[in-house]
Order: C-alpha cells, then sequence, then structure tokens
C-alpha cells in the first residue's frame, strides 16, 4: 500500500496529506457556518434555513470522505507510531485523529440510523471541528510551521 500511495502522489504523500487535512480544516469552518444559518444562531441574506442544512449534508458527506482518505493515508504510511515533527506532538495527533474517526462515525449515525438521538447533534458537531482542529494543529499545522 506504501507503494501505491507514493506513486499515486509521486512521493509526496506528506505534502498530499497536508493540502487534505488543510482542506478538510477550511470544510469544517465552513460547516460552522452553513449549521449557524441552519439553526437560525447566524442569519444571512443570501442563504436561508433549508439550503443551509441540505449543504451542510452535503459538504459534510464530502468532508467525511477526504477525511477517510488522510486517516487512511496516515494509518498507512506512519501506523499508530506517527512522526514527530519537531514539537513531539505524534502521540496527540494519533489520539486526537483516532477519536475523531470515532466521533465522526458515531455522527453519521445518528444523522442516518438513530434519529431519536439527534439532540446530541450539536455536541457530537461540535466535537468533530475540535477534533479537526486539534488533528490539524499537531501534523498539517507543525509542518506549515
Amino acid at each position: 500500500m506504501e507503494d501505491f500511495l507514493d506513486s499515486l502522489t509521486g512521493g509526496h504523500v506528506t505534502a498530499v496529506k497536508v493540502v487534505l487535512a488543510s482542506v478538510v480544516l477550511a470544510l469544517a469552518c465552513y460547516q460552522l457556518v452553513l449549521i449557524a444559518v441552519a439553526y437560525g444562531k447566524l442569519r444571512l441574506g443570501f442563504l436561508s434555513k433549508a439550503p443551509a442544512s441540505g449543504a451542510h449534508r452535503a459538504v459534510g458527506d464530502t468532508t467525511a470522505v477526504i477525511l477517510l482518505i488522510v486517516a487512511a493515508m496516515c494509518l498507512t504510511q506512519y501506523g499508530f507510531e506517527g512522526e514527530d515533527h519537531g514539537e513531539g506532538n505524534a502521540t496527540l495527533h494519533v489520539i486526537t485523529g483516532s477519536a475523531l474517526v470515532i466521533v465522526l462515525a458515531l455522527k453519521v449515525a445518528v444523522v442516518r440510523w438513530w434519529r431519536r438521538l439527534g439532540r446530541l447533534l450539536p455536541l457530537l458537531g461540535t466535537t468533530v471541528f475540535v477534533l479537526i482542529g486539534i488533528t490539524w494543529l499537531t501534523s498539517a499545522g507543525d509542518i506549515l510551521r
């Protein structure tokens, strides 16, 4: 699998992961705005609740796929040991990245199958957002610094 990733990325696996992780972080920020509009916490003249909610769902699905690709790349390239980028954040990165995948899976399960637990969605969404931020800071953030 490592050879496949190397050939797919032209030998720049880390650079591709940094770009994709940064896209996930940007989309997570966009998601925050969309759900604030959908819940009526933020009013934008050009976007109403229903389209914001639909966009949140579609962008969330896309973000989840990109996030899982990045996670698979991380596991394939580094495993659970990780690689420090000068700050010793590999352990925190592995913990937050693993928690992110678990919480995201739980959020998707609530949205798609366990709708009666929908009251947990704001907490789960906030947790996903915070975990994306910490995971990004302990990897892409370190590399870009």
